[in-house]
């Protein structure tokens, strides 16, 4: 596992700027995502929202984040009806803590993208698990069998 320096402090589709801190006594599950209302990205969201229950039954809670904006994300929670919240990091400063990005070409271009990834912080805030390059289908339901594990 990758030692990397985990706090932040990004503005959430709750109104406020959050931190790690605000999620100490509960797992936090911290997904990355590359964008609001793409394909994988909607499958991702929408899985971790019909098991989001679950995930509160263990003390645990689901936050997502990408480089959209939190106007953006408004509109993809209503649209999708998402019960958690979601992170805005347009200058992707905590997508590089993370080491969430690499460089790619798309349609000849070179293009920075985001990869799917997924870290798991036990109740006192140490980083626990990441799951790394992830694909969007059943992703949740395998964070879900981990946090069971715990």
């Amino acid at each position: 596992m990758i030692e990397l320096n985990t706090n932040f402090q990004l503005e959430s589709t709750n109104g406020k700027i959050v931190s790690l801190e605000d999620f100490k006594g509960k797992y936090l599950v911290l997904y990355f995502y590359p964008r609001d209302n793409t394909k994988g990205c909607t499958i991702e969201a929408n899985e971790f929202s019909e098991k989001y229950l679950e995930f509160e039954k263990l003390d645990a809670e689901v936050v997502g984040i990408s480089k959209d904006t939190i106007k953006s994300h408004l509109r993809f929670k209503e649209k999708e009806n998402i019960p958690f919240d979601l992170l805005a990091d347009p200058e992707r400063a905590v997508h590089k803590q993370y080491e969430v990005l690499k460089a790619a070409k798309m349609y000849g271009k070179d293009v920075i993208k985001t990869i799917r990834s997924t870290f798991v912080f036990d109740k006192d805030g140490n980083l626990i698990k990441e799951f790394r390059d992830v694909k969007p289908s059943n992703h949740a339901e395998e964070v879900l069998e981990y946090i069971k594990s715990l």
